[in-house]
């Protein structure tokens, strides 16, 4: 698939979850696995019921870890989420940056955004906004934030040279991001690569982890540090959807892996 195509579809399958209500959508496959095709299983595993900011109405159970629990969010900061969806990040960014922060949202999907701003009208922050933008080319100025997060989304960028160019450029001298992101280790089968639910269920759209790192460190940006990581289990029942019986077994035989990783590094 091409660029503008992968994108398209993107857009579209997030467009859906954004539509759906948030008990819908994460009692769905749309819901916890990040996906709206054939594929029914949570991918995430880490809990914000406890987190402070955290917004039921903007959790759409989408991420693939907690960035802010890395992200050194100070008092005052602006915050910059990349891929905001409905704003969940945005809200737990906020209760740690403080009503003198700036949080600012970022994400290509026009439904997410107006979900999003519905919900910050619902809490009434005046230090929030949610803008629509791609990531590969952010409507940001240079310099503009202290901290850049981003939960389960970079992975689904076509370029993602593009995007951390832009991650570096929108940083302030000696600022950092905090991203959380699905990796593989070693190579997914092709039809696993090809499939375009597997692409929008943050699977096939991710990078080895060691090409992932090099991108990161190709931005300029250093001190890069792997601050968690986990192995993604897909059941059975579900890579069956695209692979036969043989090679499932030679796919579980070969120590392929999918993992979801939280990453720092600086300007």
């Amino acid at each position: 698939m091409k660029a503008e195509d992968l994108k398209s579809v993107v857009k579209e399958k997030y467009g859906a979850i954004a539509k759906q209500n948030v008990l819908s959508n994460q009692s769905s496959c749309c819901g916890n696995s990040g996906c709206c095709g054939e594929l029914e299983f949570s991918m995430i595993g880490d809990e914000y019921a406890n987190i402070e900011g955290h917004n039921p109405d903007a959790d759409m159970g989408l991420g693939c870890g907690i960035p802010t629990e890395f992200a050194q969010i100070k008092k005052g900061d602006t915050v910059v989420d990349l891929g905001s969806g409905a704003g969940n990040d945005c809200f737990v960014a906020r209760a740690l940056a403080g009503e003198n922060g700036k949080i600012i949202g970022i994400d290509m999907t026009e439904s997410m955004i107006e979900k999003a701003r519905e919900n910050n009208q619902k809490l009434g922050y005046g230090n929030i906004e949610f803008c629509l933008g791609d990531i590969e080319d952010l409507p940001l100025a240079d310099n503009t934030a202290d901290v850049v997060i981003s939960n389960c989304v970079l992975n689904l960028v076509p370029n993602k040279d593009k995007a951390f160019a832009e991650i570096y450029r929108i940083l302030k001298p000696e600022a950092h991001l905090s991203v959380s992101d699905i990796v593989l280790k070693g190579e997914l089968p092709e039809k696993l690569k090809q499939a375009a639910e597997m692409y929008v269920g943050c699977v096939s759209g991710a990078m080895q982890k060691d090409d992932y790192l090099k991108v990161i460190s190709n931005s300029g940006l250093v001190n890069i540090k792997v601050q968690k990581e986990k192995p993604i289990d897909v059941p059975d029942s579900v890579l069956l959807n695209y692979l036969s019986p043989q090679e499932l077994i030679e796919y579980k035989q070969s120590g392929i892996g999918i993992f979801s990783i939280t990453v720092y590094a600086e300007k």
